[in-house]
This record gives structure tokens, sequence and C-alpha cells, in this order.
């Protein structure tokens, strides 16, 4: 993928498809590394699936026989010198604390370092696509942050929805506000 943002976009409309109730989409950055975490509260993979999911021939689809999202992002990070890592707790093996979560961490000074690209594009698009889910979107660089939590965001809105173009417009506009406090270049 040209930019991380796909990637992100890809890896967590697998946890919606999950049944994830909750969503954490973690960016920690610093000069030279970029880490990216992706967590879910979601029915989980046995072992044997978490072994297969970085084969870019297994897939749960039945509309293709590939799934390329998760190998292409841990293909991304290992280019860069980087790691890629991924946890899942299947709900049968634990009917609470159950999930997934995926980790690569990118070397960004490194010639192959995909760009991150327009994520809050990214994130208004899976508040919009899954308004049910509890989105918390955080960025951090240094001193500064990007963040979104829609969970504290119901509590403020009521029963106004978070796909209402209003609520998206505004979490565009609040995102963009704080990313222009830092220069992540």
């Amino acid at each position: 993928m040209k930019e991380l943002s796909l990637n992100i976009l890809d890896i967590a409309q697998n946890s919606i498809k999950a049944g994830a109730a909750h969503i954490d989409v973690l960016l920690d950055e610093t000069a030279e590394t970029l880490c990216l975490t992706i967590r879910d509260d979601g029915c989980g993979m046995t072992a044997e699936v978490v072994r297969s999911v970085t084969d870019p021939f297994y897939t749960t689809r039945t509309t293709r026989s590939v799934g390329m999202g998760i190998p292409l992002l841990k293909l991304a990070a290992e280019q860069t010198g980087g790691t890629f890592s991924i946890e899942s707790v299947s709900e049968q093996d634990d009917p609470v604390r159950h999930g997934t979560c995926v980790q690569a961490l990118f070397n960004k000074n490194h010639l192959d370092f995909t760009p991150l690209g327009d994520v809050v594009s990214t994130v208004c698009t899976l508040i919009q696509g899954a308004p049910s889910v509890d989105w918390h979107f955080c960025h951090t660089y240094g001193e500064h942050s990007a963040a979104v939590d829609t969970a504290e965001m119901r509590q403020v809105l009521g029963d106004v929805p978070l796909d209402s173009f209003e609520v998206l417009d505004w979490i565009r506009q609040s995102l963009l506000e704080e990313y222009a406090g830092f220069d992540t270049q």
C-alpha cells in the first residue's frame, strides 16, 4: 500500500468484522521511528489462525483467495528494519479478555519507509463506517498529540449520531488543528 493510513483502514476493518466494540488506533512517533498499534476487543483468533495471517495466501474471505492487509503491513515494517507482531486471544479461549493487537514499528529514516498519508480522513472514514464502535485514536509526536475518543464524545453529544455530517466535520477540523501543532517531517 502506498500509505500507512490505508493499512490502518484495512486492519481496522478486520477488527470491525471481528465484532469489536472498542478499537484503539495508536501512533507513537519520534524523529526516527513510528510505532503503529491497532488493538480491539473482537472475537480474536486461534493460535493456528494467528500463525497463518501473515501468509498472503491465507484469508477468511470467500470473495478472493488471498489476504494482503496484514502481510503487507508486516512487509512494510520489516523493509525498514522494523518489527511486526500480532497477538490474539479467541473468544472461545477467554470469553472475557479476547481480542487482537497488531503492532508494527517502522524506521522512518529508511529508504523504504511508507509515508503515513491522510490519517485524518482514515479516522473520519472509520467513525463514519462504524459509528457504534468506540474508537480511540491517538497520535503522539514528542510533546504533541492528536486524539479522538468517541466514547467521550457520546457522553457529551447524547443522542447525536457520530456519523452525522456536523460531528464528522468537527472531528476532522479538530484533528487538523491538533496536527497543525506539530511537525512530523
